[in-house]
């Protein structure tokens, strides 16, 4: 069955008199359970076509189905529910909160969720051991390395059980020996059964997921055209 459905979608911008188109006629399917990389260099449309996967911003044409659900015909409360439920974001800069520990930042997404104390704790616990981290749920972000952040981030994205892990240049900010380390863990998860679709620009990276697209001038061709 497809997450997530893309029927030739389209994403222009307004610069003075003109329409900049950046997004050309994408057409995409993902099944539930897939690891999809999406690389494609700078100005490629890369970052437009994540913030319409990640309910960031919606098409100015074509159709988007998350999950059976029409993302294109959402309003912006609805996109915000879709987002908070079903998706969960890794950033290239981790996006941690620098005042909070380790563990508060894991529970935020619960938290905004409504979910009780006692299960945000238990959630939060679960996932820390699990991405071997719970030694440094009172750590700060700042006192543990880049490998260590990213796996917080990780955490985050997955202690809500969204619909599939949206992650946006996820190695960026790390070392060669981090950047694997990184890829091994997106390797068990999709082994899991998560569903996992990152953007990259780094070829190794975007060679780690089991199938890749190639953004290109605004066109997402198969991998190994041109």
């Amino acid at each position: 069955m497809n997450l997530i459905r893309l029927e030739d979608l389209g994403k222009s911008y307004r610069l003075a008199k003109e329409e900049i188109p950046v997004l050309k006629h994408i057409a995409l399917e993902v099944d539930k359970g897939a690891y999809l990389a999406i690389m494609g260099p700078s100005g490629s449309g890369k970052s437009t076509l994540l913030h319409i996967l990640g309910c960031l911003d919606k098409p100015s044409s074509g159709r988007y189905w998350l999950n059976g659900r029409a993302v294109h015909e959402a309003d912006a409360t609805t996109l915000a529910r879709i987002r908070n439920e079903s998706i969960g974001f890794v950033f290239q800069n981790f996006n941690l909160l620098p005042r909070l520990n380790i563990a508060q930042n894991v529970e935020l997404p619960l938290i905004y969720a409504g979910v009780p104390g006692k299960i945000r704790q238990e959630k939060v616990r679960n996932i820390l051991e699990r991405l071997g981290i719970w030694e440094r749920r009172k750590h700060k972000p700042h006192e543990i390395s880049g490998g260590q952040k990213q796996r917080v981030a990780i955490a985050r994205a997955l202690v809500k059980n969204p619909d599939f892990i949206l992650a946006d240049e996820p190695t960026g900010n790390l070392d060669s020996d981090t950047t694997q380390e990184i890829l091994k863990l997106f390797a068990a998860l999709h082994a899991e059964g998560n569903s996992i679709v990152m953007i990259t620009h780094e070829r190794e990276v975007a060679g780690a997921a089991q199938s890749m697209r190639v953004l290109r001038d605004g066109h997402l061709l198969a991998a190994g055209m041109s």
